[in-house]
């Protein structure tokens, strides 16, 4: 029986992520996750309170896994810049990835403080990786320049997500020639 439940919670995750990364928040609803799952929507409440609730868990489950696999990519580029470079390309490699995509749509909306609370530990962890490398590079205020820097990796992870005119790879590239220009200084 709680193999069972673990497989139907797996599944109402994983049609959460769909519906996230096809429509953003509004497309999460409990109707459409029963729909997507087979599910009568009594039983979605089995699993999940709320709306939140699902965000929260896919939070938990995700976020964690999106940053080591960012983590992994700038521990494997020697020195500064080309942890860098790593931080920026390996999060934009990632936009067309559902996980990634369902995060996304989920920091974009209004979350409830401990679901904000444990996406702010997971990008904790990234930011303070970033920092020491900014650190490294001898910016005078590698905290500030951190945020600024995923500033600029969010504008182009939405600009990848528009299917703007230009090629994914070119908005990397532009991207990672913006953010050393501009961490050198």
């Amino acid at each position: 029986m709680a193999e069972h439940r673990t497989m139907q919670r797996g599944a109402l995750l994983d049609a959460a992520r769909s519906l996230l990364s096809e429509g953003g928040t509004e497309a999460l609803t409990f109707p459409a996750l029963a729909e997507r799952t087979g599910l009568a929507r009594s039983s979605v409440y089995e699993y999940f309170r709320s709306r939140a609730a699902v965000v929260e868990e896919l939070c938990a489950v995700d976020f964690p896994v999106w940053a080591a696999d960012v983590e992994s990519a700038m521990e494997q580029a020697e020195g500064p810049e080309a942890k860098i470079e790593a931080y920026v390309r390996r999060q934009l490699e990632l936009v067309g990835d559902r996980r990634h995509r369902a995060v996304v749509a989920i920091s974009a909306s209004e979350l409830d403080a401990g679901a904000r609370e444990k996406i702010r530990a997971a990008h904790g962890g990234l930011i303070g990786m970033i920092v020491e490398a900014l650190g490294d590079l001898g910016h005078g205020q590698p905290r500030l320049a951190a945020m600024l820097l995923q500033g600029s990796v969010d504008a182009a992870v939405r600009r990848i997500e528009l299917g703007a005119a230009e090629e994914p790879e070119l908005i990397a590239n532009t991207t990672v020639g913006m953010v050393l220009r501009g961490v050198r200084g």
